[in-house]
């Protein structure tokens, strides 16, 4: 789940905390030397990197031979706020959607449900524009990335304030950009539709549920939780920082993102909660001698489901990668405040965790693919220079397409445009004229989306920060969320309405009543 935002002034505190266990005595002694050598230049690393990044604090935690042997907090809960150490809370983004496979593995354990179930068989409702590929929809293909919808299809239906069902009810009426099973698409939505089917199977309330039961509570997650509130009062937590190029500037929470989006994105944890995590994957499902999953069935969710690049696969919730010294399952988050990197080594009982308070445009990831990287003796590359160059060039080509344009047209009469618009998704939008501008609010959620002319029949839109939205608004940063157009019907009038978000490229029509 990633969505734009902002970056400020760093004041990066030293202090940490480290656990007292010697790394030496656990796992491997090949690996186990090979963490203790890497740790000075880790953390020169990550100090450098929330300098450069501008993110206000971190925390990393390592695992090998079945223990956290390695636990550290880098700089600060805020800027000008208390230290972060391991116990820390941090959003963990779209690393939730391996928890998400998990349960699912857990519910096929128990008879529950199996992983080739037809979708249609547990959700009777569930609807793709393509009829064929309604039916021949599996309960693996839910996460597996290779729906043949366009990428982050409909997410702007949930940040626009629509529930869950809304956002799966919506994606009947997404035209296909691929054809099914064929090309990797990162989505979300279809997996607020597993969480479903899994917390009916099990008999549960909803997903958090199983999750606290199957999960939380045989880990001792008792750090880990799946709400803004839950984040906002714990006593040890970290706020959340909008990153620009020019400076990170913190932003408050809210529930529509990414809570709203449940299993694609919504856990709360530290390094302490998850490196029981970390533990459970590397260990084929065992927990301190409980089976929590069968290796058998976890061993599905990490198959590799559809090709991202000549040596990355997609799984459920993981990344597959191949490295010149080894196999790497990793998986990223972002949410718009937050960043998160779980990295696996399978093949050598190690991993790592990397969370950051700001928006994730690369820092997790690079301190997490570069100590990787490190323990398994692959080329040095400074992961965290080439992410924050590639940031900052994306960050001036998302609001290069916003500058007016130097011949801009007039806009037309603003009162010619206004009434009342619909949308098989949105349904029914009202237009209408206030203070010499154009604002469309949308009937179902109330959220209002305000017009300013950029050329001729074309405006830029954003969201008002207003009421529930004031948060969301604020979350999204300074650059429009993209464009609408005004389009001549066959009536001979301006009556179709087109939304284009940016972040997906997606159309929206409007038809004017």
């Amino acid at each position: 789940m990633t969505l734009r935002a902002a970056l400020a002034t760093l004041i990066l505190s030293t202090a940490s905390f480290a656990l007292s266990l010697p790394v030496a005595a656990q796992g491997d002694p090949a690996m186990a030397a090979r963490i203790e050598a890497l740790l000075p230049d880790l953390e020169a690393y990550v100090a450098k990197g929330l300098a450069d990044f501008d993110v206000p604090g971190a925390a990393i935690g390592i695992v090998a031979g079945d223990a956290l042997v390695y636990a550290k907090g880098f700089g600060l809960h805020a800027k000008g706020g208390d230290a972060v150490d391991p116990g820390t809370v941090f959003q963990i983004g779209s690393t939730t959607k391996a928890f998400l496979a998990t349960s699912l593995a857990i519910a096929v354990d128990q008879d529950k449900l199996a992983w080739d179930d037809r979708v249609v068989d547990h959700a009777p409702d569930f609807q793709m524009m393509d009829p064929w590929v309604t039916q021949e929809f599996r309960i693996f293909d839910l996460l597996a990335q290779r729906s043949g919808l366009p990428p982050y299809a409909n997410d702007a239906v949930g940040l626009l304030g629509f529930d869950q069902t809304a956002m799966i009810r919506s994606l009947r009426h997404v035209a296909p950009v691929s054809s099914f099973r064929s090309t990797f698409a990162y989505t979300n939505i279809t997996h607020m539709l597993a969480q479903r089917i899994v917390a009916a199977a099990m008999g549960a309330a909803d997903w958090n549920e199983v999750i606290a039961s199957e999960i939380f509570e045989p880990l001792g997650m008792t750090g880990s939780s799946f709400t803004a509130a839950a984040i906002e009062t714990a006593p040890n937590a970290a706020k959340g920082y909008l990153w620009t190029p020019d400076g990170s500037t913190e932003v408050p929470f809210t529930e529509v993102f990414p809570y709203g989006f449940g299993a694609a994105g919504a856990i709360n944890s530290n390094i302490e909660d998850m490196s029981g995590w970390l533990r459970l994957q590397l260990a084929n499902g065992n927990f301190e001698g409980q089976r929590i999953v069968s290796a058998d069935n976890l061993a599905v969710t990490l198959i590799p489901r559809i090709g991202i690049s000549p040596t990355a696969a997609y799984a459920m919730g993981w990344v597959d990668l191949a490295t010149p010294n080894g196999r790497v399952v990793w998986h990223n988050g972002g949410t718009t405040a937050f960043g998160a990197y779980v990295g696996l080594l399978p093949d050598h009982d190690a991993g790592v965790v990397v969370l950051t308070n700001a928006t994730n445009v690369g820092l997790p990831d690079a301190i997490g693919a570069w100590a990787l990287d490190r323990l398994l003796g692959n080329p040095v590359i400074d992961h965290a220079a080439r992410s924050l160059a590639a940031a900052r060039d994306g960050a001036a080509a998302d609001s290069a397409p916003f500058v007016t344009p130097a011949d801009a047209r007039p806009a037309p009469p603003l009162e010619a445009l206004a009434g009342t618009y619909d949308n098989p998704t949105f349904d029914q939008a009202d237009l209408a004229v206030a203070d010499g501008a154009l604002s469309l609010v949308l009937a179902g959620t109330g959220a209002r989306l305000s017009f300013a002319a950029w050329d001729g029949d074309v405006f830029t839109v954003r969201l008002a920060p207003e009421g529930r939205f004031e948060a969301v608004a604020a979350n999204l940063g300074a650059d429009p969320l993209g464009f609408a157009q005004f389009q001549v019907g066959s009536d001979g009038r301006r009556s179709r309405l087109v939304l284009t978000p940016t972040e997906s490229g997606q159309t929206y029509l409007f038809a004017r009543r």
